[in-house]
Parts: structure tokens; C-alpha cells; sequence
């Protein structure tokens, strides 16, 4: 149905499919814009093809004989492949062009060419690793399609240790997640390893074959561990390596022939690639539900457990009733804690109270002036005007340390000094 934009369009002669491909995939593919861009720019008015302005599509072309022309720029289909592997860093946009000026992928990689090559796929900004590059835009159909299946591998790196069970929740979310299509229902397939864990953080390895935006993301976070790290390492036989992040090289001829042997296999292979990773996935569900069953009786026993626990601890508790009663005492007001302290202070306070109660001796409260207590038959200290003086103390005469100095008399220490 076409659009607003081209309802008044004329119509044009290049309606045969038979003529050869896509008028947009054609100008994606010699560089020109992406094939989004070259559908706007087709709807737009500004393709011209052997002279007659196309402004609908579909519209196929064949590039070897037709004369394209985009916005007053003749095209060609370029005659120079380039595949180019990029470690694409944090922060960076995968994008050709970003209207609000953020770094992306094209400020990096400048070949020396000067051919236009376009991200195959993206990474969002968070993200890093194994970016290709390339002006195929065949092989990019093949890279991108869910159809063709090409696997991607991704690192992850959470928060956390995470415990089995969610692991095994994860895997539910890969594997037993079923995609109805036109046509029938099919199982997602997938990989998932684990490569480390410990206390503060848990390395993954997950292998999508149908990866959506910010998918992994989003199942870590339902799991309660958010992604700290997240990089591509593969995309298909693919492997990151041999650059660090920020560079670019191209594709060895080894990995050219590997990927394309791959990524344009015939119908026949990519239906045996398909059984075999459905095959993969029904062993994988078998064992998830396996273990999902198993679970499901521990978490049942625990609960029994815990319930057993609680009624035997309540049994016990109304067998004591003293013993409740006294621990249900409150702590006298003058035992209050000026300040916040610890359990073990209170349980020493709590003691120390009971001794005094014991003993008959009520203690001081905090903030009122200080009282003399008489302790035991300790005698009474008397107040400061009615102290004795000091010449009507007794005499300690019988002492053996001998009369108080100044007095006369016989000492086994001898006469005063200077006499």
C-alpha cells in the first residue's frame, strides 16, 4: 500500500522483478546510503533511473545495464569488496552519521580507499567488541536475517554471584521461549555458559541466534543482576582478535572464506543448521524443566523445614513460662540509655539492674542531682561544714608507725630530725 508521500506519485516501468534486484539495495550497496536512507531518498523524488524519475517501490533494476542516478550523482556498483573487523569501544555510536554529534563507528574507521562501508548490524552505545564493516550488502542480508540464523557469542559481565537457580531461569528465558510466525512455532535457540564466579561479579558466555535490543540486558536485570560489561567476541565462525579496542583491520582471507562459507549456504544447510540447534535446544528444555522439577521439591522441603522450626520453637517457648514472663520484664526507666549501644550492653544493663533490685539498691537516675547512697554498713560521709577539725581527731598513739609528727615522745624511728 503505498504511503502519503507517494500517492501522487507517477508511476514507472521498473515493476518487472525479474529485471534483477532492488533499486534500494542496489544504491545501499554501492555506498551511497544506507537502504533505509535510499528508500526515503527514492520517495523523495531525487532516483532517477535511464532518466525517468522513480518515486514508488518497489522498483527493480539491474545495475550493470541501468544508469542510476541519486541526487544528481551517477552511481555505480562498486567493483572493490572490503570487510573490515572492528573492536568497537564504549561510547561509541554504531551509526553512519549522529545528529547530536556524538562520536561513532565512521570517525574511526577512514580507509584509505575511501570507499563507503557501513556497519553490518548494531552494538548500542554501552556495548563493545566485534563490529563488521563492509560494503556487501548481500552478505550483510545474510549476517542480519533471522532467517539465515548466524549466531552471535557475547561476554557478559554482572553484578553479583549468581546463584544456579537463576541461571537456570536464564536458560528457560533462551530455550523454552517459543516465536510463533506466519507459519509455525519454533523454539529460540541458543548457548549459555558459565565462565567465572565469585562474590562480587559472575562472567557468562550467551550465544544468540535471534538476539533482539537489549535483550540480554533485560533478562539480567529481571534475575536482579545488572550488566556491568557486555562485549560481542563472535559472529558466526567469526572470532574477535588481533585487535584492541578502538582499531580496525580486514578480514583475513581464512575468515572471508569461513564467513561466507557460512553466511551464503544454501536452503538445504541452513534447514540441517536449524534441526541441529532445535535438536540442541530440545536436549537443553528437557534438562531446564528437569531441573526446574527439582527446585521445586527443595524450595518445598525448605518451606516444610522452616515450618517445623517455627512450630517447635513456639511449643517450647509456652513450656516456659517463668522464663518468658522475666524476659518480657521491662528495663527500669533509670537504665535508659542516654545514647544508641549495642545488644550486648543492653543484655549487661538489664543484669546489672536485676542485681540491684536483688540487693535492695535503687540506682541514681540519670539527670537528677547526685544523692549520697549508703552501701552495705559503709559509713555515711558527712557534709563539709560538719566534718571534725583536725585537732579533735584521735590520737594514733598505739599506731605502730608511732605518735602524729610535731609530738613529742618515744618512736622506734628515734628523736625528731634537728634535735
Amino acid at each position: 500500500m503505498p504511503n502519503a508521500r507517494s500517492r501522487g506519485a507517477k508511476p514507472h516501468p521498473f515493476t518487472d522483478e525479474s529485471r534483477g534486484e532492488r533499486l534500494q539495495k542496489v544504491i545501499a550497496a554501492a555506498g551511497f546510503s544506507s537502504r533505509r536512507a535510499a528508500e526515503g531518498l527514492i520517495e523523495s523524488g531525487l532516483v532517477e533511473v535511464n532518466g525517468i524519475k522513480v518515486e514508488t517501490l518497489p522498483a527493480w533494476v539491474d545495475p550493470a545495464k541501468d544508469e542510476i542516478v541519486v541526487d544528481g550523482r551517477n552511481i555505480k556498483r562498486a567493483t572493490r569488496r572490503l570487510y573490515v573487523m572492528l573492536f568497537k569501544p564504549r561510547g561509541i555510536i554504531t551509526t553512519l552519521s549522529d545528529p547530536e554529534g556524538r562520536p561513532t563507528v565512521m570517525d574511526i574507521v577512514q580507509h584509505p580507499s575511501g570507499l563507503r562501508i557501513y556497519p553490518v548490524g548494531r552494538l548500542d552505545i554501552d556495548s563493545s567488541g566485534l563490529l563488521l564493516m563492509t560494503n556487501d550488502g548481500e552478505l550483510t542480508d545474510r549476517l542480519t536475517h533471522p532467517r539465515y540464523e548466524m549466531h552471535k557469542g557475547y561476554e557478559v559481565t554482572v553484578a553479583g554471584s549468581i546463584a544456579d537457580r537463576d541461571l537456570r531461569r536464564i536458560e528457560g528465558e533462551i530455550f523454552l521461549t517459543e516465536k510463533r510466525t506466519d507459519r509455525s512455532v519454533r523454539t529460540q535457540t541458543g548457548v549459555l555458559e558459565l565462565i567465572g564466579r565469585d562474590r562480587d561479579r559472575t562472567t557468562l558466555y550467551l550465544e544468540l541466534r535471534e538476539g533482539r535490543n537489549r535483550q540480554i540486558r533485560q533478562l539480567m536485570l529481571d534475575v536482579g543482576h545488572p550488566v556491568k560489561k557486555l562485549r560481542r567476541v563472535s559472529m558466526g565462525p567469526l572470532r574477535l582478535r588481533g585487535v584492541a579496542p578502538g582499531e580496525w583491520r580486514e578480514l583475513t582471507n581464512t575468515e572471508l572464506t569461513m564467513l561466507k562459507r557460512e553466511a551464503m549456504a544454501d536452503p538445504g544447510k541452513i534447514a540441517a543448521r536449524r534441526e541441529r540447534s532445535e535438536k540442541q535446544a530440545a536436549t537443553k528444555r528437557r534438562s531446564a524443566l528437569e531441573q526446574i522439577a527439582v527446585d521445586r521439591e527443595e524450595a518445598a522441603y525448605e518451606a516444610k523445614m522452616r515450618t517445623a522450626a517455627t512450630a517447635e520453637r513456639k511449643t517450647a517457648e509456652a513450656t516456659r513460662p517463668a522464663a518468658k514472663a522475666s524476659a518480657a520484664k521491662p528495663v527500669p526507666t533509670a537504665l535508659a540509655p542516654s545514647r544508641r549501644k549495642s545488644a550486648r550492653t543492653d543484655v549487661q544493663d538489664v543484669r546489672r539492674a536485676r542485681e540491684l533490685e536483688t540487693k535492695g539498691i535503687a540506682k541514681r537516675t540519670l539527670g537528677r542531682p547526685r544523692e549520697i547512697i549508703s552501701w552495705g554498713t559503709k559509713p555515711v560521709r558527712p557534709l563539709r561544714d560538719e566534718r571534725v577539725s583536725r585537732d579533735d581527731r584521735p590520737s594514733r598513739g598505739d599506731s605502730r608507725r608511732g605518735p602524729p609528727r610535731g609530738v613529742r615522745g618515744d618512736s622506734r624511728r628515734g628523736p625528731p630530725r634537728g634535735r
